[in-house]
């Protein structure tokens, strides 16, 4: 099987069809800011904003309603939290007229100046060549111990089967070598059957090792496959700010036809020092046969799995000079349906991970037993949900409604 076959395989496998009748880190104290994002002149929620303390690694990222909530340790002394989007003007806010109560906080659009552009190639694919070839200038050339929250979630319609999330803590290897990023759970927590599901039992095998390997600039052999420019047609798109940053939006195309699907998408590429500072994409449902053989390892005879819609957003950011993951989210929507029978279902999975602490002291490898493996059920290996202060002082994603809502029901019912 050839190299890029190999490596889709590897990423895409996501999915565990199985047929089935039917303790605080830190206890210092700390601050909450917790509220709103939305545009200033619109009045649009804005979703999944980097927030981030400056001069420190502590981030967090708004959810799908544009809610955040960001804890920020009193021993830091910070006096401002800083909120950056893409097309937006990074803005500061003060911690201390922000916490201990829930508020709005507005942006505003920031428009280009295309005065500043400097001279690139004037085709797309030679602002994408640049770019790789800048990796080792860019990113992280040592390894990084960081600190993620992750959460995944299977619908069926429109009710949850099941949540889990946990705290992570990260080993992320230099983007100069070839060695693996390692995980280990430091705090989850789950719930199954937060509605009782019926005749199918979803599982999504991986966890955050799928949200690592979607790092499309340590991975150029993974996903989208960026070690073969050839696979793709590009084009420069329009130019957006990131971080007060101006930014080429590249669009890409299959330009080949594989044995496996390949993706469309766009790239963001900073003007100034050619690094890929956001991703999204999605898999080309063309032929939707080769693409449900990506994600599907194991289901019963007569069920017919169909990829229905795919979405991958992949993004970075910068301090001191290097650029390092900052968040991932992929969103999969698909259908089953039995053969010669009525039954059909629809369901969508949602995972994300968010990068909220990074440190470069004392990096050690973890050790083989703690290590989440990417054959591990993600699910299958956190805890029960518990106490609302649960995360203590560890940053996570605000819950989106429907999520929350379904945490509610089963806390009530753990109660009875």
């Amino acid at each position: 099987m050839e190299k890029l076959t190999q490596s889709m395989i590897r990423i895409s496998m996501m999915l565990f069809l199985i047929f089935i009748f039917s303790a605080l880190r830190a206890q210092n104290g700390y601050v909450t800011v917790s509220g709103h994002l939305k545009d200033t002149k619109s009045g649009e929620k804005i979703v999944h904003a980097t927030i981030t303390v400056p001069g420190t690694n502590i981030g967090t990222v708004s959810n799908s309603e544009g809610e955040f909530i960001l804890k920020v340790q009193n021993s830091l002394n910070a006096e401002y939290f800083e909120v950056s989007h893409l097309s937006y003007t990074t803005t500061k806010f003060k911690i201390g007229e922000a916490s201990g109560k829930e508020k709005t906080f507005y942006l505003e659009l920031q428009p280009i100046q295309l005065k500043e552009l400097s001279v690139v190639p004037g085709d797309a694919r030679g602002i994408v060549e640049m770019a790789m070839h800048r990796i080792r200038k860019n990113y992280s050339e040592g390894a990084n111990m960081m600190t993620g929250f992750y959460r995944e979630s299977i619908r069926q319609r429109r009710d949850y089967v099941s949540i889990s999330e946990a705290v992570v803590d990260i080993r992320k290897a230099p983007y100069t070598n070839w060695q693996d990023d390692q995980v280990k759970i430091f705090r989850g927590r789950k719930s199954t059957n937060v509605k009782k599901a019926d005749t199918l039992m979803v599982q999504l095998q991986g966890g955050p090792n799928v949200s690592l390997l979607l790092d499309i600039v340590k991975n150029t052999d993974l996903s989208i496959a960026l070690d073969s420019l050839d696979n793709y047609q590009f084009e420069i798109e329009s130019m957006v700010t990131i971080d007060n940053r101006l930014n080429w939006v590249i669009g890409f195309t299959p330009n080949v036809i594989k044995a496996v699907p390949l993706y469309n998408g766009k790239l963001y590429i900073a003007q100034d020092n050619m690094a890929i500072t956001r991703a999204e994409f999605s898999l080309d449902l063309d032929d939707t046969d080769k693409a449900a053989r990506l994600f599907v390892q194991k289901k019963p005879m007569g069920l017919v799995f169909t990829p229905t819609s795919t979405s991958y957003l992949v993004t970075y950011k910068e301090q001191n000079g290097k650029f390092y993951l900052s968040y991932v989210r992929v969103d999969l929507k698909f259908r089953c349906d039995w053969k010669r029978k009525l039954f059909k279902n629809h369901y969508t999975v949602m995972s994300e991970l968010a990068i909220t602490d990074r440190h470069e002291d004392n990096i050690v490898k973890f050790a083989n037993q703690e290590v989440f493996k990417t054959n591990m059920v993600f699910e299958e290996k956190v805890q029960a949900f518990a106490d609302p202060d649960f995360w203590g002082d560890n940053n996570i994603i605000e819950p989106e409604n429907s999520i929350e809502n379904a945490i509610k029901k089963l806390s009530k019912s753990l109660k009875k």
